[in-house]
């Protein structure tokens, strides 16, 4: 079943192995693997695997990269800080009460006292260390 070709032919295999059935797909997988699949493997597992291995020999493996989730290979920095406004006001309610926090020239300001970082706030109000860009949602 699998040759080389062009791409209409394995698509076409591509549909083939997708409409194989268990007893086809539990050879292919011994085949490949030399030992028989775990027991309870899916059907839409087995022809996965089985449309992935032919995809490998037709076309090569993936490179290592490509592997790699989406947000391990953006080189964008996601962790640059939020810049707020001097006057913005923060509003995040915590186990029933409504914490209020103003941004203010020099840090930030809550229940009077004033902060130097919005982290200091959250592991004020939660009594635990907490990301304050993420405690409030920035």
């Amino acid at each position: 079943m699998i040759r080389k070709g062009g791409p209409s032919d394995i698509s076409e295999e591509l549909t083939a192995i997708l409409a194989a059935s268990r007893a086809e797909l539990i050879e292919q997988w011994i085949s490949i693997y030399k030992k028989p699949p775990p027991k309870g493997i899916s059907h839409r597992l087995l022809a996965y695997s089985a449309a992935y291995q032919r995809q490998v020999k037709a076309f090569g493996r993936l490179k290592l990269t490509a592997h790699r989730s989406p947000s391990r290979t953006d080189k964008r920095d996601k962790t640059a800080p939020t810049a707020l406004q001097v006057g913005t006001r923060l509003i995040r309610e915590w186990h029933g009460q409504t914490y209020t926090v103003d941004v203010s020239d020099q840090g930030f300001l809550c229940d009077g006292r004033h902060y130097t970082s919005l982290t200091q706030i959250a592991s004020a109000i939660t009594g635990v260390r907490w990301s304050g860009p993420r405690f409030f949602g920035l």
